[in-house]
C-alpha cells in the first residue's frame, strides 16, 4: 500500500506540473525543469513552443539533472537563464546550504571536499543527499552553472574562447567545448553565432575594461524603488554610490572576489519590471578576474533578492488583515541581502557614519579607483588587528578565525548563537545580520511580538511595515 501511495502522489505531482506546462506558467520558471523524449531538449515551464504530449514529458528538480540524462538546453527559452530556485534561500538543510555554496563557486574553487568540509558532512553524505533530491550530485550541478557562465560570455562578449573556458571554471578546453557540445548541441563558435541579436549588439563593446553587460532575471513582480531607497540611505562612501532620481537611478559599488575585484553597476529599470511573468535587473561587471563572474553573479541575486518567490510571500501575507493593503500596493516586495556578509555584520553593528571611517583608514584602496568608488571595505582580519579593542573589534576577530560563519552554506542558527557570544552583540543586531547576511526569510524583530501567521516570511512582512512608514528603518 505504501508504495501505491507514494506513486499516485509522485503521478499527481507531476500532473500538476505538466498543468503548469501546458499554461506556460512562469512562476514555476527555475522551480524545476521539464524535458522532450522525442526531441532531447529541456526547457523552463514557459517555454513557448508548442506543448508537447505529457507521454513524451519529463521533470527534473535541476538542470544539471536534465543534462545528466542526456537533455540539451532549448535555445528558444534558455532555461539556464531562469532565476534559480527559492528554495535553496528558503531552507536551512545541508541541500539548501550546498545549493548556496555551489551558486557561489565553491566546488570550482575548492571541489566536492572543500564544499563537504564547509557543510560539516563527508563527500560521500553530500553527493548521496543531493543526487537523491535533486537527480544531480555537486560535480554535475557546478558543471551546469559553468556551462551558463560560458554561454553568457560567448554571447555577450567578444572575448577569444580559450580565455572564456578558463574564466567559466573549466579545467581545460577540451573539457570546455565537450560541454558547450553535451548541454547546447552546438559548438561554442556556433552558440556564439547563435546569440539574440540584443547580445551580439552589447557583445562589440564588452570588454574586461568596459565590462561585462548582464540581465539578471527575477520571477513575477519586482519593487525595484525600496530596495534602492534602502541601499541608498546605506551606501558607504568609498564603497558605494546611488546616483539618479527615483525610479532611474544606479546602484554600483566595489566588489572583493576569490581571485580579484570587481565593480558593478546596476539599473534600477522602472517599470517592465511590474509586470506579473518576471523581468530583470540590467547590470554592468567590471572585473579584474573573469573567474569571478559567477560568484559576482551569485552575490549580486542575494542582495537584491532576486531569486524570490513574490508569488508564494504575496500570497501568504496578503491574507493578513493588516499586511493586505500593503501587499497590494506594493507586490512583489523584496527582501534585500547582502553582497559581502561579512561587511555587513560591521556594518549593522557600527552604523554608516563609522563604516567609512573604517573604509578611509583601513579599506585597500583599488588599483584603478573609479570615479567616488575608490576602496574595498576593510576584511575583518585587517579591523582586528588595527582595532581589536570593544565589540568592533571582537566582532571582526570572531569573523577572520571562523567563530562566526556567515558564507552562504553557514548554518543560520548557529551562526546567530555566535554572534550572541560575541560581547556587545546584541539580539536586534544578531536579526539584522541573520536577515541580510544570511538571507533568512523569516527573520522575527527580537522586541516586538508579531503573528505566527506571517511564517515563513517574517522578514518580507516587516519590510511591507517598513516601506509603509509603519516600522523603523534599520
Amino acid at each position: 500500500m505504501g508504495n501505491g501511495t507514494k506513486s499516485a502522489e509522485h503521478l499527481t505531482h507531476e500532473d500538476s506540473r505538466y498543468e503548469a506546462v501546458r499554461s506556460r506558467d512562469a512562476r514555476f520558471d527555475g522551480a524545476f525543469f521539464f524535458a522532450v523524449e522525442t526531441t532531447g531538449i529541456y526547457c523552463r515551464p514557459s517555454c513557448p513552443a508548442v506543448t508537447p504530449k505529457r507521454r513524451n514529458v519529463r521533470f527534473f528538480a535541476t538542470a544539471a539533472a536534465a543534462q545528466g540524462s542526456g537533455f540539451r538546453a532549448c535555445r528558444r527559452c534558455r532555461p539556464d537563464a531562469v532565476p534559480g530556485s527559492a528554495d535553496w534561500n528558503v531552507r536551512a538543510d545541508v541541500v539548501g546550504r550546498a545549493m548556496r555554496l555551489i551558486g557561489d563557486g565553491v566546488v570550482d574553487r575548492e571541489g566536492v571536499a572543500g564544499l563537504a568540509g564547509r557543510l560539516g558532512y563527508s563527500a560521500r553524505q553530500v553527493q548521496r543527499q543531493l543526487t537523491a533530491e535533486l537527480g544531480a550530485g555537486p560535480v554535475a550541478l557546478a558543471r551546469a552553472q559553468r556551462a551558463h557562465t560560458a554561454r553568457v560570455l560567448l554571447q555577450t562578449t567578444g572575448l577569444p574562447v580559450t580565455e572564456i573556458a578558463f574564466a567559466s571554471g573549466f579545467a581545460s578546453v577540451r573539457q570546455f567545448n565537450d560541454t558547450i557540445r553535451a548541454v547546447y548541441a552546438a559548438t561554442p563558435s556556433g552558440l556564439r553565432a547563435a546569440a539574440p541579436a540584443r547580445d551580439r549588439a552589447s557583445r562589440r563593446t564588452a570588454t574586461p575594461s568596459a565590462g561585462i553587460p548582464l540581465r539578471l532575471a527575477h520571477r513575477g513582480r519586482y519593487q525595484a524603488g525600496p530596495v534602492f531607497d534602502l541601499l541608498q540611505r546605506e551606501a558607504v562612501a568609498g564603497v558605494e554610490e546611488v546616483s539618479g532620481v527615483p525610479g532611474r537611478r544606479v546602484y554600483r559599488r566595489t566588489l572583493r572576489l576569490p581571485y580579484g575585484t570587481g565593480i558593478v553597476a546596476v539599473d534600477e529599470r522602472p517599470g517592465l519590471p511590474g509586470t506579473g511573468s518576471g523581468g530583470w535587473l540590467d547590470a554592468r561587471l567590471h572585473l579584474t578576474d573573469l573567474r569571478d563572474l559567477t560568484t559576482s553573479v551569485q552575490r549580486l541575486r542575494r542582495l537584491f533578492d532576486l531569486d524570490a518567490d513574490p508569488y508564494a510571500v504575496d500570497e501568504r501575507l496578503g491574507a493578513d488583515p493588516r499586511l493586505a493593503p500593503l501587499v497590494a500596493a506594493r507586490p512583489g516586495l523584496r527582501s534585500p541581502g547582502a553582497a559581502d556578509p561579512d561587511e555587513l555584520a560591521v556594518r549593522a553593528l557600527v552604523g554608516r557614519e563609522e563604516a567609512e571611517r573604517l573604509v578611509q583608514r583601513y579599506g585597500k584602496t583599488l588599483d584603478a579607483p573609479c570615479g567616488t568608488l575608490t576602496h574595498l571595505f576593510p576584511e575583518p582580519a585587517v579591523l582586528a588587528g588595527a582595532e581589536p579593542y570593544g565589540t568592533p573589534g571582537a566582532l571582526a576577530a570572531a569573523l577572520a578565525d571562523g567563530a562566526v560563519r556567515l558564507d552562504p552554506g553557514a548554518d543560520r542558527d548557529d551562526a546567530e548563537h555566535a554572534l550572541l557570544a560575541v560581547p556587545g552583540v546584541d539580539a536586534r543586531t544578531a536579526a539584522v545580520v541573520r536577515t541580510r547576511a544570511l538571507g533568512d526569510p523569516d527573520v522575527a524583530p527580537p522586541d516586538h511580538a508579531v503573528p505566527d501567521t506571517w511564517r515563513p516570511w517574517r522578514s518580507y512582512a516587516l519590510n511591507h511595515l517598513r516601506a509603509a512608514g509603519e516600522w523603523e528603518h534599520r
